[in-house]
């Protein structure tokens, strides 16, 4: 069967600057089906998922769904975990919460969550790097089919959506924001390992969901090239970005595609051709 995730695979494309771009992560713990927009169907309600979607917007928060491995049995708990982290560089935190009712996230200030004002949400998160891997079938099913064994062999959270889906399995670690995809379990262990001592796995990095795209390529390839595996040592100042623009009058503002050529190589023809 030929995947997103193995056709990308076969083609060796490089993950390097895929990355979600969030500054903070807002998860909250909701058992049960996912839908393919997790927010507006699951048993969380579409009307808090749609009200948690228009509170994130533009203030540098993505919401997430998360839920243990194992059966997704719709389980009635008295309250559900939350997680918040901020992701940048030198203010990086976690903090965790139960909560009885998901609708009470709505009385946050997401803005201030953006910018990295924690508010004393909950209680500080003291424990190993938060590990979640993206399993969410009805997005694509390469989540489903290489990130649930995964999520299982790591006992961690599985989550509805980083974003990537044809670097399957992907891994969100956190406090510091960084993603990564095609991982197996040794290379996630490897991973979480380095996270719990302040460090970088370079390999299957992603980049810094700190980041923009390009923010995330330069961070990188500073790391390759220096070494550096320190989270904390390296930041982005600013990066150089094209605005907005439509591709034909009267469309929508985006980001048509460009391509640069890079470099030239010789290669061997052979003779009489």
């Amino acid at each position: 069967m030929s995947t997103c995730a193995s056709l990308s695979s076969a083609l060796a494309e490089p993950v390097t600057a895929t990355a979600a771009t969030a500054r903070t992560w807002l998860l909250l713990e909701q058992p049960g089906p996912w839908g393919a927009k997790a927010l507006t169907a699951s048993h969380l309600g579409p009307g808090t998922g749609r009200a948690l979607e228009r509170a994130a917007e533009g203030t540098g928060v993505r919401v997430a769904l998360i839920r243990r491995p194992g059966r997704h049995a719709a389980l009635r708990r008295p309250s559900r975990r939350v997680f918040v982290a901020h992701t940048l560089p030198g203010r990086s935190w976690v903090r965790t919460a139960e909560l009885e009712d998901p609708a009470a996230l709505l009385g946050v200030d997401f803005t201030a969550l953006g910018r990295g004002d924690h508010q004393e949400f909950g209680q500080p998160y003291e424990g190993e790097p938060l590990a979640l891997v993206c399993t969410n079938g009805k997005r694509d099913q390469c989540c489903a089919l290489y990130g649930r064994p995964l999520a299982a062999e790591l006992d961690t959270w599985e989550t509805t959506h980083l974003g990537g889906h044809r670097f399957s399995p992907t891994m969100l670690v956190l406090p510091y924001g960084y993603a990564y995809g095609r991982l197996d379990a040794r290379r996630a262990k490897e991973t979480l390992s380095a996270a719990a001592e302040g460090r970088v796995e370079r390999a299957g990095c992603r980049g810094r969901s700190a980041w923009d795209r390009p923010g995330q390529a330069a961070e990188l390839a500073v790391r390759s090239l220096t070494g550096e595996d320190r989270a904390e040592a390296l930041t982005v100042v600013a990066a150089v970005s094209h605005p907005p623009r439509p591709e034909s009058c009267g469309a929508a503002l985006g980001t048509p595609a460009r391509m640069n050529v890079t470099g030239i190589r010789a290669v061997a023809v052979a003779e009489g051709r």
